[in-house]
């Protein structure tokens, strides 16, 4: 866009005038001069609309548009890897779309914020109860984010410089945690990962080593042995820093009872769609003693001056508030209508129905392993025990089969050898509530069908290149 093209246009808010007193205060002569270090490859190019529509014609155009999306609700969905589909009760929406919450921003006046304060300080407390852990912030942007600040707080805890992630944690995870450790002066190493979990054996520290981190369940779906992981750092003096998924904790051991430090996860399973992939919240929880490294800020209950039951911000250890070498992190505010969807899902529900939610998950997708490797050419690529998520080797490149599969309405998973080189004829497949046992059946039948064709295909290419 020039700064002369649409001058006639009433709803942009400068004038030609106004534009040329900014550039040249800017010091540049034109717009177009002022982008000109972007890449013309990169650059967004002219809205592809027909000239003189009405607001009528606009709408119906857009609205067609939109409408060659596929959402992941009208397929069968089997993608996991940090984003599932899982059921929204009809409450959660219901709570979080009223106006004082829609609308609330951060409770600077406590005695005007009260409700707001009170849903930070309950999130807080269910965040404890899933993780074992015995503090927890008001939430973070999301999941990978908090992983990031869980490094940099156990660097400062422990005047370290070092970070090393296991290979299994969730790629996201890792490359937004590596940006910031290494940001900021920091050393970051990835431990490699062979058998589906990280080894404890393996693990190498040094005196330098600051935090590990591990994710339970992991990305491949298999659980780790954090309890082992745990007493080797502790044995080197480093923290652990554990990645979860919090429907799993429904029914697994949570991570504070194996030894963890710091715990993290995203709280997008619970009660927040998948929205095209954000936005989210991300949680975090650490010992007591590690509180006042907790980045953002803290929900806290006390009495007002009459004696009656108040909350308030307690801890607010964040740039905007203290001074900024001072502060634990630079995060300005927390994701609080995400965490409220969180937390309505969490009260809803309870921790029996946590507990069934998470049975019923685990069940269906070990039903489904077993019957995608009763496939001639597909394989279990892991003999470790795992959750909802698990990883199956084919014996050609999966790609095309996943395409295959998407033309009969089914989303098989994740193509791994994108973020795995090594896994090339890999896919990690996500089962939850919303997979019905026929839908499973429907993926194995059409996974079988799949590899058939393509094998016959290959066939004959064989005999006609042979003739």
């Amino acid at each position: 866009m020039t700064e002369t093209k649409y001058s006639h246009i009433p709803y942009l808010p400068h004038t030609d005038e106004e534009r040329q007193e900014m550039l040249k205060a800017i010091g540049v002569r034109s717009f177009e001069q002022l982008i000109s270090h972007i890449p013309s490859e990169v650059r967004a190019g002219e809205l592809e609309l027909k000239p003189g529509l009405s607001e009528l014609e606009l709408c119906q155009h857009v609205a067609s548009l939109a409408a060659k999306n596929k959402p992941a609700s009208q397929q069968m969905s089997f993608l996991g890897g940090g984003s599932t589909r899982r059921f929204v009760p009809a409450v959660v929406p219901s709570i979080i779309s009223r106006s004082e919450f829609a609308t609330a921003y951060t409770p600077y006046q406590p005695e005007v914020s009260q409700g707001s304060l009170q849903i930070i300080y309950e999130f807080q407390t269910a965040v404890c109860l899933l993780t074992g852990m015995e503090v927890a912030n008001a939430s973070m942007y999301d999941g990978p984010t908090a992983c990031a600040e869980a490094a940099l707080m156990a660097a400062r805890l422990t005047n370290r410089k070092k970070v090393i992630a296991g290979g299994a944690t969730n790629p996201e995870y890792r490359m937004v945690t590596e940006t910031y450790v290494k940001s900021c002066g920091l050393t970051y190493v990835e431990a490699a990962v062979d058998s589906g979990v990280l080894d404890p054996a393996t693990l190498s520290l040094d005196h330098d080593v600051a935090a590990v981190i591990v994710q339970y369940p992991n990305h491949f779906g298999c659980l780790t042995d954090v309890q082992a992981i745990a007493k080797v750092c502790h044995d080197h003096g480093a923290l652990l820093v554990v990645v979860t998924e919090p429907i799993s904790l429904g029914l697994l051991k949570p991570p504070g009872d194996f030894g963890a430090d710091i715990v993290v996860g995203d709280a997008q399973p619970c009660g927040n769609f998948l929205s095209f992939g954000g936005p989210s919240a991300g949680y975090m929880a650490c010992r007591k003693e590690f509180v006042r490294q907790l980045p953002g800020r803290l929900s806290g209950m006390t009495v007002d001056n009459r004696g009656n039951r108040a909350f308030t911000l307690t801890l607010q250890t964040r740039e905007q508030h203290i001074r900024r070498a001072k502060a634990t992190s630079n995060i300005c505010t927390n994701q609080a209508l995400n965490a409220l969807a969180m937390l309505v899902y969490i009260t809803m529900i309870g921790p029996q129905g946590l507990k069934q939610l998470a049975s019923i998950s685990l069940n269906r997708a070990h039903y489904l392993a077993d019957r995608l490797t009763e496939i001639a050419g597909v394989e279990l690529m892991f003999q470790k025990p795992y959750f909802n998520e698990f990883v199956i080797g084919l014996d050609r490149p999966v790609a095309g089969v996943l395409d295959r599969l998407k033309e009969r309405g089914i989303i098989g998973g994740i193509d791994l050898s994108r973020t795995y080189p090594q896994l090339k004829n890999a896919i990690l497949v996500a089962v939850t509530e919303m997979n019905s046992v026929s839908e499973l059946d429907a993926y194995a039948k059409q996974l079988k069908l799949v590899l058939t064709e393509k094998k016959g295909e290959a066939e004959a290419e064989l005999r006609l290149s042979t003739v």
